[in-house]
């Protein structure tokens, strides 16, 4: 998804750019109950804008008008709302499969190759550029290229081919996923719920369902999760409204569940010669804020401008540089801002818990806090290249 999104991104400069996945794209024709979908923050929305893809994807997604903060078991809450913000929507939700497609017919009617499937075994610098080894149809072959980009995930083999190492931490905690309905219409509304597991995230979609991301301690109750993922699908609803509470009535559906580890990974750096690392290669974190792919959508945003404004010097030290440069306080702030959340809101300390319905109930009263907390969810508290602010990318 992020790398078909930065070749989309690049297609009015003209470029020679090539696209290689280990997968062959496939989408089912009929939509399914159980589609996995994705949260565009509103500042993700106004990068796609900026790739032209906007008008046409905005009617498949489901806005978020609403969001309510809580903290279980103690008062205060947080909410925010896009009639305050002056904004059409604080985020949105699309199926990965719609987002997908739309991005692959894009590709299809431009002058990007698409290498797929094919696989990168080995790098090797040359003059001007590197050489690529890729693993295509069982044999290799070789390509080279001024810029390599790695939007290859947090097991990326190109980090570790460029010598880029990365730290791990464990949160001890695993998220299960599904998607849901409830008794009552969701409204657009969007809940963060702070339970004793963990977060339960619930994102509203189409067809009055809404997605679902539950957190569990696997550190400190490891049969928890086995015993919810055992659970029939009755079980499994009453067990979700014990812990979420009945804001939206009861649970009446669930589809299929599925559920995987949980840890912070960041990459050491994010540039090697002729390199550069973006999305989970670079930062894997919590899902708790749902900040993974639009913060992979700004480093795209930057790097597409700054491949922009060095299209005659691919890969240079003056561009590795200020994408280094430019790409850090956002990755660090929002890793720091979403890996607070967990670690807050996962202990279990009877004072802090106090603290922590304070300061919910001080983000809600205090504008200028909650403007704050607000901006930083939909993605635009930094420097707005052009995609950034909706505008298409110019050689």
């Amino acid at each position: 998804m992020v790398g078909a999104s930065l070749a989309v991104a690049l297609i009015p400069l003209n470029l020679k750019v090539g696209l290689v996945d280990a997968y062959e794209f496939g989408v089912a024709e009929q939509p399914s109950y159980d589609d996995r979908s994705i949260a565009l923050s509103y500042g993700s929305s106004r990068i796609f804008a900026g790739m032209g893809l906007w008008d046409e994807l905005e009617s498949k997604t489901t806005s978020i008008q609403k969001i309510h903060v809580s903290d279980r078991g103690h008062f205060g809450a947080t909410r925010l709302s896009a009639e305050k913000e002056k904004v059409p929507a604080l985020g949105y939700l699309v199926e990965s499969r719609i987002l997908g497609k739309q991005l692959y017919d894009v590709l299809a009617d431009s002058d990007i190759e698409q290498i797929i499937p094919a696989s990168v075994t080995a790098t090797e610098k040359v003059e001007n550029g590197l050489q690529i080894t890729l693993l295509k149809d069982k044999k290799e072959t070789t390509l080279t290229t001024k810029l390599l980009v790695a939007a290859d995930g947090t097991q990326s083999k190109i980090r570790e081919l460029s010598g880029i190492g990365m730290t791990r931490s464990d949160y001890h905690q695993a998220a299960v996923v599904a998607n849901v309905s409830t008794e009552n219409p969701h409204q657009n509304k969007a809940f963060e719920r702070f339970a004793d597991t963990g977060p339960i995230a619930l994102l509203p979609l189409s067809d009055n369902r809404c997605s679902l991301v539950w957190t569990h301690d696997t550190k400190n109750n490891t049969a928890d999760l086995d015993d919810t993922l055992a659970l029939d699908d009755e079980g499994f609803l009453k067990k979700l409204g014990n812990e979420f509470g009945y804001r939206l009535g009861r649970f009446t559906k669930v589809g299929k569940r599925s559920s995987f580890p949980l840890a912070l990974v960041t990459s050491d750096k994010n540039t090697a010669p002729h390199t550069v690392i973006i999305g989970n290669a670079s930062h894997t974190m919590h899902p708790v804020a749902g900040q993974g792919l639009n913060l992979a959508l700004r480093d795209i945003a930057v790097l597409a401008d700054l491949i922009a404004k060095n299209i005659n010097d691919l890969g240079s030290n003056a561009l590795l540089q200020a994408y280094e440069s430019q790409r850090a306080g956002d990755v660090k702030n929002t890793v720091r801002y979403t890996d607070s959340l967990v670690k807050l809101f996962s202990n279990d300390n009877f004072l802090l818990g106090h603290a922590r319905a304070g300061g919910l109930l001080a983000v809600d009263r205090i504008s200028p806090l909650r403007k704050l907390f607000t901006r930083q969810s939909m993605g635009v508290n930094y420097r707005q290249s052009r995609l950034a602010r909706g505008l298409k990318l110019r050689a």
